[in-house]
């Protein structure tokens, strides 16, 4: 007899794989995950569009196609959940800004769709941080979501919610998008799988964005509990043609092969590793999970070597000065006559400052060891900048690209093995954790494909060996990693430009030898 009460913990291939057998319902499915929604949701606040009567027809709906015909899709019947910043026909898609609450998307983005016209039954839409910006999902429509490892802790962000739902059995798979680690951090901070594809390779169409934002680094993706499922998801979205069929294909994304991962050879690979980089230390934890990483795949035959990602303050640099190019006069237009997230306040008030003050306050800055706040504060201008040094911005940003990929040429490397995140999930309330988001923006400026897979959880003496510091960026670490003890970490993975396979391939490996340790973030405590 079937447990139901492990329904919730069936990853979204099995559910799919139980139901073309007629061993599981497409209802039984839908109504396991609900339950455990309307469970959970209460203290973590993810889901926050919930549609389960339109999830329960749709099922009931499912199972009388499976018992008419048999060509169903890949994910027929699978209950999914959808990042809030996505169009849903018939629903909302304000980003965390109640000026959009009024306006319901009058189709499907075009990830939505491939999901859903391979069977796929969404459960409702996910929350995220106003204007998807920051690493704490927090905002003025929806409120805060929390972390199942510790509700005193964020989920991450921007697809937060997402990440958090998911880590919980409420939902076996969902689409989160990505333009500066915002499926990668959340998957790290919430102990699931995430991937981010190559720049370009899915369609960002029906995924709200603030005007002036480079688009390249957007990207969807999928967020799951099992590296399998990222893979089934990523190829049904990434899929061309076989589920376009009401010609509302993307132009702008080209037919590039969808590789198998499951034909990638790990030995014989070409694998690059690095702890930590010179932005952010990383915390011991994290750089213990990227060793024992390094360890399981050199002892499958791949070849491991160090690697260090050259000058990751430009990447940096031209990160800040590339997201914030117009002096943020475009989300100042977005959220007039919204409530601003406190976040978003500050952020405006430091590109406010005038023109004529920011020489003395650099040397303030500096003079009382803020590094960190004085670089990104020249990194963002005070005004909209001309079109010529916007344009430098990009060349610079090119060159920067060459020359990354003129270093991993040099070392014949396939593959990088990094941290996802320096930080486990920040506390909540912590205005300084957009400075721990390198370690993953780093692959958005690059544009290469990566991915992040669940490793372990911090164990006890293994918090922190950050020194005492004055600058307010390494003190708000220091009080992150302090009371972290049990918080899931996380591994990236990074593969060259459009080889998600080898991506997919080294995350199933190490999801195959993570998910053996003691101390793997099986299941949160809630």
């Amino acid at each position: 007899m079937r447990d139901d009460s492990e329904l919730i913990w069936l990853s979204a291939t099995e559910t799919a794989d139980l139901i073309a057998r007629g061993d599981l319902s497409a209802t039984e499915a839908v109504e396991a995950r609900i339950a455990r929604i309307q469970q959970v949701n209460p203290r973590l606040n993810a889901v926050v569009v919930p549609l389960f009567a339109q999830a329960l027809s749709e099922a009931r709906a499912a199972d009388t196609a499976r018992s008419r015909s048999g060509g169903l899709g890949p994910l027929h019947g699978v209950p999914i959940t959808i990042k809030e910043m996505f169009d849903l026909i018939g629903t909302p898609t304000t980003a965390g800004v109640s000026a959009n609450r009024a306006v319901n998307a009058s189709s499907d983005a075009v990830c939505v769709k491939r999901l859903r016209q391979a069977g796929a039954i969404v459960l409702g839409k996910t929350n995220v941080p106003q204007l998807g910006i920051m690493y704490e999902t927090d905002n003025p429509v929806y409120g805060r979501s929390n972390n199942p490892w510790n509700l005193e802790r964020a989920p991450g962000g921007s697809s937060g919610g997402e990440a958090a739902i998911i880590a919980v059995g409420g939902s076996p798979l969902g689409l989160g998008s990505d333009a500066a680690g915002s499926i990668r951090e959340p998957s790290h901070a919430c102990g699931i799988h995430g991937l981010k594809p190559t720049s370009g390779r899915l369609s960002v169409k029906g995924h709200w964005m603030f005007p002036g934002f480079p688009r390249a680094w957007v990207q969807p993706g999928p967020m799951a509990r099992s590296v399998a499922d990222l893979a089934l998801a990523f190829r049904v979205m990434a899929c061309p043609v076989e589920y376009e069929t009401d010609g509302s294909a993307d132009p702008s994304v080209g037919p590039v092969v969808v590789r198998d991962p499951a034909s990638v050879q790990i030995a014989g690979l070409r694998i690059g590793v690095y702890e930590t980089d010179s932005h952010l230390p990383a915390t011991p934890a994290v750089r213990r999970v990227v060793r024992e990483a390094a360890q399981a795949l050199r002892a499958t035959g791949a070849q491991v070597e160090e690697f260090s990602p050259p000058d990751v303050e430009e990447a940096w640099r031209l990160y800040m000065g590339l997201s914030y190019a117009d002096g943020m006069t475009f989300l100042q237009r977005l959220l007039k006559g919204s409530r601003r997230d406190w976040r978003i306040g500050r952020l405006f008030a430091f590109a406010e400052i005038p023109t004529a003050f920011r020489p003395g306050l650099d040397w303030l800055l500096r003079a009382f060891r803020q590094n960190y706040l004085a670089n990104a504060f020249n990194s963002v201008s005070r005004k909209s900048l001309s079109a010529a040094r916007y344009f430098e911005l990009l060349d610079a940003e090119q060159a920067y690209r060459d020359r990354f990929k003129a270093a991993i040429d040099a070392q014949q490397l396939d593959a990088i093995v990094c941290p996802a995140s320096p930080l486990p999930a920040t506390t909540h309330g912590n205005e300084y954790a957009t400075f721990q988001g390198l370690a993953s923006a780093l692959y958005n400026v690059l544009g290469m494909p990566a991915g992040v897979v669940a490793a372990s959880r911090i164990r006890s003496g293994e918090e922190s060996d950050r020194p005492p510091s004055s600058d307010v960026v390494l003190r708000a670490a220091r009080l992150v990693e302090q009371g972290s003890t049990g918080l899931p970490v996380g591994v990236q993975v990074v593969a060259r430009h459009w080889r998600e396979d080898v991506a997919l391939a080294i995350m199933a490996e190490l999801e195959r030898y993570f998910s053996t340790r003691p101390d793997y973030p099986l299941r949160p405590p809630i």
